[in-house]
């Protein structure tokens, strides 16, 4: 049987709704708001919600505060966080990566029942959780920088990351280099070692030259990633195929690319997309059986799910 990673959640549910007095009125309306998204989210429903790659802390993101995305979470009993939530490599302002990470450490678990951080290239620290479970093995749901033995192949980081990877694989005894946790656990110390590029510049000017230097050029770049994008849903299929076998579908991010594609083996691919311009993202929501994917809209300074791309059985 293939082996099923624990499901390390958070749970505060109650927490958010303490007895001591309210001193002020903004107090008073944060427990109003989340005693109302309570009341709008009966853990009977058990509506799981997965996203990713909010990139959080980058400029690149249009995510500039958490609370930003709490229409994202009226209903939501257990939230899913596929990587990508914020960058924590080594940079250039390390008060800012810290402040990162303590914001979205309190935020997520504060706002929803139930949340599960799972790891991404750019936040290979953050969570011991690489991959996660759902709808009894039908649906794995993993960030996908692994589908790519140098995680990123668009990127000019690529060579090194390939070169790290492929030598701490080596390493490894020949019976443990194709098992799954064993893998991941190397591309999430070689993406730790990676040092952050664009993601925490300060200056508008600089972050955009030095964004598209870091994305856009050489123009071979551009090749790079149309590659990748095509390459995906059949790795995503090779993957289940090895290590989910009763998987049908592979939840998804990583390569900013939002959309659906079924495959020859019988896999269905589902990739989040990101929070990030210009191909923006997308949620999934699991609940009563099925799968649906839905645009997120920016409203009003604010994420919200929109229009639905596709709903898929799950069992069946």
């Amino acid at each position: 049987m293939p082996h099923r990673a624990p499901t390390a959640v958070t749970d505060r549910r109650y927490k958010q709704f303490d007895v001591a007095p309210i001193h002020s009125l903004r107090r008073f309306r944060r427990c109003a708001t989340a005693a109302q998204r309570f009341l709008r989210s009966p853990v009977s429903s058990q509506l799981t919600r997965v996203l990713s790659d909010i990139h959080f802390g980058d400029r690149a993101s249009r995510v500039s505060r958490l609370a930003q995305l709490r229409p994202l979470f009226d209903g939501v009993a257990h939230l899913v966080l596929n990587g990508d939530t914020l960058d924590t490599r080594p940079g250039p302002r390390p008060a800012h990566t810290a402040e990162c990470r303590r914001a979205v450490s309190e935020f997520f678990p504060r706002e929803v029942a139930t949340s599960t951080f799972l790891s991404g290239n750019h936040d290979a620290d953050f969570t011991p959780l690489h991959h996660l479970d759902l709808a009894g093995g039908r649906v794995f749901t993993i960030h996908g920088d692994i589908f790519f033995d140098d995680i990123v192949p668009w990127s000019a980081d690529a060579p090194l990351i390939g070169r790290r990877i492929a030598e701490e694989l080596h390493a490894l005894p020949a019976e443990l280099r194709h098992d799954l946790n064993h893998r991941l656990a190397v591309f999430r110390r070689v993406a730790a070692s990676i040092p952050q590029r664009h993601q925490s510049e300060k200056h508008s000017l600089k972050y955009l030259f030095r964004y598209l230097a870091d994305t856009a050029w050489p123009p071979t770049r551009v090749w790079r990633i149309l590659r990748a994008w095509q390459l995906t849903p059949q790795r995503a299929a090779e993957l289940a195929r090895r290590h989910r076998p009763a998987a049908r579908f592979v939840v998804a991010g990583h390569t900013h690319r939002p959309g659906v594609w079924p495959t020859a083996q019988g896999v269905t691919l589902i990739n989040t997309g990101s929070f990030c311009p210009p191909l923006g993202g997308t949620c999934v929501d699991l609940t009563d059986g099925q799968l649906v994917v839905r645009r997120i809209d920016f409203r009003r300074g604010e994420f919200r799910p929109g229009e639905i791309m596709a709903t898929l059985k799950v069992s069946g």
